[in-house]
């Protein structure tokens, strides 16, 4: 099927910034509970490589994604690892929640665009679930500014642009139901808006569903980067891996060391 950049309520100004919250938080315990991100441990070492880098600049951190537990397995082989969490807009209480649990976490409060991200934060940037928010002509400003910093990047959705994926989606109130307690820090108003007036699940339902159909196919990832400028001086590792059930698709971008170097 056709990519279709439908709204989602996450993306609007406007949207109350604690049901966003409420939002990004289930998607974070969601991810570190399931080990979603098991398969792209390998990926991330790499990239951080040949990065040179023990920092990774995480974008877009939402609640902060599947970091927590990756956090732990990549620290077995880099016990010096850096992390810190971004977004435009910054999930302040989830980031300080993380922070506490792991000291090598750190936080920026004010508000970072992934497509001009200021030169001082140096190291492998990630993105979990977030390009597909970024229409083509965004996506490609990330990818460029990613260039013109000399800079390099990991990218991870873990939902495919396909008819079982939209039909996996159709049960996220029910999980956003059964998590919803056992998401922290606790908040009640968590339990009101998930219980009493079920804004959270219905948002997350449509959320999901839009996020599904903006995803961006591993074809439509590389015609993202092809025609960059600069683009020749980077490798460019995109595929997609198994997930349990479902598949992360995936985008790596490291400089080459020299300029003949073929593409990953």
């Amino acid at each position: 099927m056709r990519r279709i950049h439908l709204f989602e309520f996450e993306d609007q100004k406007w949207f109350p910034i604690f049901l966003r919250n409420y939002g990004t938080d289930f998607l974070q315990f969601l991810s570190n509970k399931t080990k979603m991100y098991k398969p792209i441990i390998p990926i991330l070492k790499k990239g951080l490589k040949k990065s040179g880098t023990n920092q990774i600049i995480d974008l877009c951190s939402g609640g902060g994604g599947g970091l927590i537990w990756l956090n732990s397995e990549l620290k077995k082989d880099i016990p010096d690892l850096k992390i810190i969490l971004t977004d435009f807009y910054p999930n302040i209480p989830a980031f300080k929640f993380i922070k506490n649990k792991a000291e090598n976490f750190e936080f920026i409060e004010k508000p970072i665009d992934a497509r001009n991200v200021p030169n001082e934060l140096k190291g492998l940037r990630t993105q979990f679930l977030s390009l597909h928010h970024f229409k083509s002509k965004d996506a490609k400003l990330i990818l460029q500014n990613v260039i013109d910093t000399n800079s390099s990047i990991a990218i991870f959705e873990g939902q495919e642009r396909s008819i079982p994926s939209v039909l996996a989606m159709l049960f996220s109130p029910l999980s956003v139901l059964f998590t919803t307690p056992f998401i922290r820090p606790f908040n009640i108003g968590r339990i009101i808006f998930t219980y009493l007036i079920p804004i959270v699940p219905l948002f997350v339902l449509w959320d999901g569903i839009v996020s599904s159909l903006r995803t961006y196919s591993v074809k439509e990832m590389k015609e993202l980067v092809g025609d960059l400028n600069g683009t020749e001086k980077y490798n460019w590792e995109i595929n997609k891996v198994k997930s349990g059930p479902s598949v992360v698709l995936y985008l790596l971008g490291t400089k080459k060391e020299r300029p003949n170097d073929e593409d990953i």
